[in-house]
């Protein structure tokens, strides 16, 4: 039984949105200016063909990106993983951040993609250092 929301403590910036990945493309960024924890979460649809890898950018100027190492920026059960087969659609990553950057974006690398695979992502910072967020 939830008896606190997280509405107002939480924002969701939409990096990759909804649609069907035939090629890789780059997230919009998310700004953790003022948060102090991260989560990505990255989605997957319908499957088709490819093989789809989701990597998490950090960056401090919103420019220059590095991709984050899984144990040092990112952290989790396991890091995000690439779909290549009918077994990863409809499925669900999450990976925390713990690094020290101010901006995060999720870049989803698509190769052998005729159809590809439907799939979003979003970064979601929480612990903000003013509540309400909205």
């Amino acid at each position: 039984m939830a008896i606190r929301d997280l509405l107002r403590n939480q924002t969701v910036t939409q990096s990759l949105a909804p649609a069907a990945r035939t090629a890789s493309a780059n997230g919009a960024s998310a700004d953790l200016r003022g948060f102090d924890a991260a989560v990505i979460t990255v989605s997957f649809g319908a499957y088709t063909d490819g093989t789809h890898t989701p990597t998490v950018q950090q960056s401090m100027d919103n420019s220059t990106w590095t991709t984050c190492v899984f144990g040092t920026d990112t952290d989790g059960p396991a890091d995000l993983a690439a779909v290549s087969s009918s077994a990863g659609a409809d499925t669900v990553q999450q990976i925390g951040y713990i690094g020290s950057q101010r901006y995060l974006r999720v870049v989803m690398t698509v190769a052998g993609a005729t159809s590809g695979a439907l799939s979003s992502a979003e970064v979601t910072a929480g612990y903000p250092h003013n509540a309400p967020t909205m």
